[in-house]
């Protein structure tokens, strides 16, 4: 096990009713921005919810943010959050607006004189933030309890992360009964996404990690098991509370400690949400078992302790291993996540997987996976394999 250190400071507050904490969380007074997406949560009672624990606030409201949430609309965000004062964010949504809140925690209290998209790449320090508070309603990408951002930019085709432990949220409400209100597209994306989490930092190599082994093998197996019943009935508030918790606890911080860690398939398929406006999740789904088989060598050990303890599969190693990969393209599909790029109307997969490579090589991404030793040429490789 390699050397760690673990901090989150994140407060949970997980269950039915809990939204009604935001008025424990943020003192009243404060100048509030409530940052969400669409109408979804104006259907679904969420946003009643919120203005009533925020009564004693001064609130001000910033929707539309998108699903790749962009930097165009969040400098929109920034000049209305600098001109209102506001001293708290709070994001009430999916991944995407939490990740829009903390980009705009962060750009609000820049200095007038650094380009808020030195933010993105971390190619700027930060010295302050301001407090961010979250209420999820689309598990998936554990946003509302890490540090991490990701952000599109439309015109030069850019979808960048950024991590700083100052846009960690100070709290979270995490209430399952909001499942209930998603269509099947975004529950499946949010399961893949949250599964692909999981694989980014299990599927490497062994290094006597035993705890995080089973804690991640723990997240596969419960997203498996919840997954068919969730999409047969979004209300079942038992499997809606197994995935969000799992969903969660997948980029928690604990998964990953002291463990070797890939992230090949995140950068990929950023670069085809970026180049072909292809949901997150669906992204996912298309290269992690494209690139399973191309690295099937590098990660045989690993592929076949999946599928012994995740998919109870027998035989010899490389069996194994080759029919893990078939379960995870199939446990893909059967939660309505397509695993090939003609499905998403991307039919010239030479052409997609050389924009890829570009764009890699544009964003220095070059030395990829668990051992820094996939390139771009290689990712092309795994492009293709989707087709």
């Amino acid at each position: 096990m390699n050397n760690f250190s673990v901090y989150n400071p994140t407060r949970i507050h997980f269950g039915h009713g809990q939204t009604a904490r935001l008025a424990d969380e943020i003192p009243a007074g404060a100048r509030v921005m409530l940052v969400y997406g669409g109408g979804s949560i104006k259907r679904n009672g969420v946003y009643a919810d919120v203005l009533a624990a925020l009564a004693a606030c001064d609130v001000i409201e910033f929707g539309g943010v998108e699903a790749n949430p962009e930097y165009e609309t969040l400098l929109r965000a920034v000049a209305a959050g600098r001109d209102h004062a506001v001293d708290w964010i709070v994001g009430v949504g999916g991944g995407s607006v939490l990740d829009a809140a903390k980009f705009i925690a962060a750009a609000v209290v820049l200095p007038a004189t650094i380009d808020p998209w030195l933010i993105v790449g971390n190619r700027t320090p930060l010295a302050s933030a301001l407090p961010i508070g979250c209420v999820l309603t689309l598990p998936a990408t554990g946003s509302e309890s890490n540090f991490t951002s990701v952000i599109t930019r439309r015109e030069t085709c850019d979808k960048v992360s950024f991590k700083n432990a100052l846009v960690f949220p100070r709290f979270c409400v995490m209430d399952p009964a909001v499942c209930r209100s998603l269509p099947p597209r975004q529950l499946g994306n949010g399961v893949v996404d949250a599964f692909v989490h999981t694989t980014e930092q299990y599927l490497t190599y062994d290094n006597e990690a035993r705890l995080q082994d089973r804690v991640a093998e723990g997240i596969l197996q419960t997203l498996v098991e919840v997954a068919p019943r969730l999409l047969a009935d979004p209300g079942d508030t038992a499997a809606a509370a197994n995935f969000m918790w799992a969903a969660n606890q997948a980029m928690f911080g604990l998964v990953g400690a002291g463990r070797p860690q890939d992230w090949t398939s995140h950068a990929i398929s950023h670069e085809l949400t970026a180049l072909f406006g292809i949901d997150h999740g669906q992204t996912l789904a298309l290269i992690l078992p494209s690139l399973l088989d191309y690295c099937f060598d590098a990660k045989r050990e690993r592929l076949a302790q999946y599928g012994r303890r995740v998919w109870a599969l027998s035989g010899d190693e490389a069996t194994v291993a080759r029919a893990a990969i078939a379960r995870t393209r199939e446990f893909f599909e059967s939660v309505g996540v397509a695993t090939r790029l003609a499905a998403y109307g991307v039919d010239d997969a030479a052409a997609a997987a050389q924009a890829v490579r570009e764009q890699l090589h544009r964003h220095g991404r070059v030395a990829l996976g668990e051992r820094q030793a996939l390139t771009p040429e290689d990712c092309a490789a795994i492009v293709l394999g989707a087709a």
